[in-house]
């Protein structure tokens, strides 16, 4: 750890290590090696290959080899990779080996059978991120969204000064401004679930020519169409070698629009820290600063904003270079697609940091309510709506000239105003009611 060269693998390793078993160059080869496995099974089903018996044996060796497969095995694969040169072409020997051993000589040039490196490749990668998604990602993102909901049901009421362009401004509530996130994130959310992730399966400039060729009698297009649907994923009717990555690149950019509201949630609460709304738990043994013994820093939000932008400029690249690749193929997709685990693993940092500062936060009450109690002028713009109501002659210009600029506006200032006003004693008494405590509408 202390050698790794990215953080993610190094000084993150322990939020980061529940995304190994889907990103990492072990689990792409286990992950290739299920996808030839289980072409090579619904193949020689399709071909009756073999008899009966000889596929439950089949079978039997598969699930033996997939449930086996650990770093060992993997270290196989990577020793057979330095002689190929070409790490898919690995995985086949890898398979063809223990075939042979097991006596399947019927079966073994069929691994692989009419596919191109990228079949596999472009199969395995869809269902890596999909299984990382809805084992690991989702499920801290929902977390999250739940800790949000029962904050703003927590502190649903709270009035708060609210501050356009920094300035103060009618005022809100603070359970409304917490689920304000909430509601982006749910709909975002929506929008990413309908995104479907696709794989290529089709040959070598995705034709299918190679097994057209061999047995033209048989429909490949319906084989590879049932054999990708089999493994939870649509596949792609029209491609070159490689998938277009449209699917793909749609998912990075809804995860780029999560992780944008989640920076500006971040900053948000930043600055209610700041503004000392929020305090922070102080945990014994830590240090907010190495000069100033006092400070008590909002690091969890600064490292979630920090690894939500380092995410996001990853998730852009790879959303506008993998649909474009010169002519059938190119090879640049390549070394880009095996990084397709970091901005997930520096989304997955900010989403386990957030979290950790959440659970850090303690309202101050009296600071809202001190805001509040200072800045009565925001409740101009209710007087001048009901005095707009009544038919009295240019109200926002008659509160305009009382509060804008003028800082020493008060209850009292207020209520002086309102006692020359021109209507009747009922609406006076209406805008005698309005305080910025109650001046916060629906929510």
């Amino acid at each position: 750890m202390l050698k790794a060269i990215s953080p993610i693998d190094g000084r993150y390793q322990s939020k980061t290590q529940s995304l190994s078993p889907f990103f990492s160059e072990y689990a792409l080869i286990k992950y290739r090696i299920y996808v030839e496995l289980e072409y090579l099974e619904a193949l020689i089903m399709d071909l009756e290959l073999v008899s009966n018996d000889e596929l439950v044996q089949f079978q039997v060796v598969k699930s033996e080899i997939l449930k086996g497969f650990d770093e060992i095995e993997a270290v196989k694969v990577k020793e057979i990779e330095k002689v190929t040169n070409h790490d898919v072409k690995a995985v086949e020997y890898y398979i063809k080996e223990i075939l042979a051993e097991r006596g399947f000589d019927k079966i073994l040039e069929f691994t692989h059978f009419g596919l191109t490196s990228q079949d596999i490749n472009n199969t395995a990668f869809p269902l890596m991120i999909k299984n990382a998604l809805s084992e690991v990602i989702v499920p801290t993102l929902s977390s999250l969204l739940e800790h949000l909901i029962d904050l703003s049901m927590k502190y649903q009421g709270i009035p708060m000064l609210a501050r356009t362009h920094g300035q103060p401004a009618s005022p809100t509530t603070l359970g409304k401004e917490i689920f304000v996130f909430v509601e982006r994130l749910e709909n975002e959310m929506i929008l990413r679930s309908s995104i479907t992730l696709k794989a290529k399966f089709g040959g070598a400039t995705g034709n299918l020519n190679a097994h057209k060729i061999a047995y033209p009698h048989r429909n490949w297009v319906d084989f590879a169409n049932a054999f990708i649907e089999n493994l939870g994923l649509e596949r792609y009717q029209t491609t070159t070698q490689i998938a277009h990555y449209d699917d793909l690149a749609a998912l990075c950019q809804s995860w780029m629009r999560i992780n944008t509201i989640l920076i500006d949630f971040c900053r948000d609460i930043w600055t209610y820290i700041s503004m000392e709304y929020f305090t922070q738990k102080v945990i014994a043994g830590e240090v907010g600063s190495s000069a100033m013994p006092h400070k008590v820093n909002p690091i969890d939000f600064e490292n979630a904003e920090g690894n939500l932008g380092v995410a996001n400029a990853l998730f852009s690249h790879l959303a506008e270079k993998l649909p474009i690749s010169r002519l059938q193929r190119d090879l640049t997709d390549s070394t880009v697609l095996r990084n397709v685990g970091v901005p997930f693993a520096h989304t997955l940092i900010s989403l386990l940091s957030i979290l950790k500062g959440l659970t850090k936060l303690e309202l101050n009450e009296k600071k809202l309510q001190g805001d509040l109690d200072k800045n009565w002028a925001v409740t101009a713009e209710a007087i001048q709506n009901i005095l707009r109501r009544e038919g009295i002659d240019k109200p926002y210009e008659k509160l305009k000239e009382l509060t804008r600029g003028n800082t020493e506006i008060t209850q009292q200032s207020l209520i002086k105003f309102i006692q020359t006003l021109d209507v009747n004693e009922n609406v006076k008494q209406e805008l005698l009611e309005i305080s910025p405590y109650n001046y916060v509408g629906y929510f």
